[in-house]
């Protein structure tokens, strides 16, 4: 017995509907809402709109007799044979207040005295046990009353309102097709947009979203084959964001923008997949090279013994150098997992007040023995007699960081030279600064653009330069992104190489 709630598991059977259907059926329901709300506001003012045009006619048909010298009986009676053909009868009211004609019987005395005192009269009455509307005005000698029944109003509504279904029905099928076309419009984009997300999920390259002559998303496949889609991503990267063709809207700018903003994106993601995957190859090469070196020797000597061809004085001699080859294996794969673990959420920080003069200056003992056994200048400074340096973060984590930088240092420094670790307070006194500066080559603007990328810089000076595991760098970059604070590089510090900082709190 499954236990989910029943409501849902019906919606888990029905249907899905698509972007486009929804768009028309949402387009339909706010058009069907508005021509009800419309309707139904039409419905009920087409009595008073049509009121009020019988009495506008009422009134200015009264307006004119008013303005008669004199209404004798027989203009009335002629007024009336004229006037009653449409349902409209008359009265006239004489200077003694007498109403003489067929509309009288509708005039109230209070209605009568309003016209005597020579104001306009707009108001309803009963002639004849019907309801009648009343619309007197006034002359210098009297007035002028007029009639009509509103049954005859109640049917001019209702024509009005026979006259709303076919301009609401019209509104219906309208917002029908533009719901249809919008639909299209958006739809259409967006499952192409989908299409090349799938692709790029299934391991395409070079797929990239744009906007094709009909203003819709389309895909661009750059070249067949795996090989082929990497290399026009890595063209399509080299050419960078500003060319039109790559943009993700063709460069022309037409259709929806949120649209072009997801051909964009997905251009953008595509290109930066690319990269990332050639940088994981490479990386992966370059430690498959790393890792071959040594354990190629230590199966060479391990063959070589276990053939007895080296002889017994030597053994002590391989020993030495199958360890330092293991070391050397050791080294990298502990890298390795130092790497793993930082880009993993589980890695886990001890903050507490920590005094980084204490931790540097123990530091400082260990690297100044190691820097004299290469016949390296080691230099401490700023933690002698500067007192405590407090901060709150990772002691532990942060001499992690600074052998890190200090190993990369001691590679590249040749005998002679110096290398420096140094320790400075914070902007306004707050946090703290820790450097390591070395006196080897340095590097240029373009190894500093790409220091802290895996393997970038053990790539570029393979041959060149002692390297370690290519990993040295990265790691300690994401350990001071994880420490809460920015590991920044300089091509060339004060003693003539490399200069790394490190800024906390």
């Amino acid at each position: 017995m499954t236990g989910g709630r029943p409501g849902r598991a019906l919606r888990d059977r029905l249907p899905r509907l698509t972007l486009a259907r929804e768009t028309v059926l949402c387009a339909g329901l706010v058009a069907l809402v508005a021509v009800l709300l419309s309707g139904v506001t039409a419905w009920y003012t087409a009595r008073g709109n049509a009121e009020a045009q019988e009495r506008d006619r009422l009134g200015r048909q009264a307006t004119v007799l008013s303005r008669l010298p004199r209404l004798s009986g027989l203009l009335v009676e002629g007024e009336q044979l004229i006037a009653g053909a449409n349902g409209v009868r008359v009265a006239v009211l004489d200077p003694s207040g007498t109403l003489t004609g067929p509309a009288a019987p509708a005039v109230s005395n209070a209605q009568r005295d309003q016209l005597l005192a020579r104001r306009p009269l707009s108001a309803t009455g009963t002639l004849d046990g019907e309801e009648v509307i009343v619309e007197g005005r006034a002359f210098r000698a009297g007035g002028v009353v007029l009639t009509k029944s509103t049954a005859e109003v109640d049917e001019a509504a209702a024509r009005i309102r026979r006259n709303l279904l076919l301009p609401s029905l019209a509104g219906l099928a309208g917002a029908a097709l533009a719901g249809s076309f919008l639909a299209r419009r958006l739809a259409r984009p967006l499952v192409r947009a989908a299409g090349v997300a799938a692709r790029l999920a299934d391991g395409e390259r070079g797929v990239a979203a744009r906007r094709g002559d009909d203003g819709m998303v389309g895909v661009r496949d750059t070249a067949a084959g795996a090989a082929g889609r990497t290399a026009g991503a890595a063209a399509r990267g080299a050419a960078g964001a500003g060319d039109p063709a790559y943009r993700g809207d063709g460069g022309d700018g037409r259709g929806p923008v949120e649209v072009a903003e997801v051909s964009r994106a997905l251009a953008v993601l595509d290109r930066e997949l690319a990269r990332s995957e050639e940088r994981q190859r490479d990386f992966l090469l370059a430690v498959s090279h790393e890792i071959r070196t040594p354990l190629t020797s230590v199966l060479g000597y391990a063959e070589a013994l276990a053939d007895g061809v080296i002889p017994a004085e030597r053994v002590p001699e391989t020993g030495r150098v199958v360890a330092a080859e293991a070391q050397r294996l050791d080294r990298l794969l502990g890298d390795l997992l130092d790497l793993a673990r930082l880009e993993a959420d589980e890695f886990r920080l001890v903050l507490a007040d920590t005094d980084l003069a204490a931790v540097l200056a123990e530091a400082g003992e260990v690297w100044r023995e190691r820097c004299a056994r290469h016949g390296v200048e080691f230099r401490l400074e700023g933690v002698a007699g500067s007192g405590p340096v407090p901060v709150r973060t990772d002691g532990f984590r942060v001499r992690q960081l600074a052998d890190c930088l200090l190993e990369n240092a001691l590679r590249v420094t040749p005998a002679g030279r110096p290398v420096v670790l140094a320790l400075s307070p914070g902007t306004d006194g707050l946090g703290a600064r820790v450097e390591v500066r070395d006196g080897g080559p340095g590097l240029t603007e373009e190894d500093v653009a790409v220091a802290f990328e895996r393997g970038a810089l053990h790539r570029r000076y393979r041959g060149e330069r002692p390297v370690g595991s290519g990993l040295g760098l990265a790691i300690a970059h994401r350990l001071a992104a994880r420490l809460g604070g920015t590991l920044t590089a300089r091509g060339h510090g004060p003693e003539g190489g490399a200069a790394f900082t490190l800024t906390l709190g």
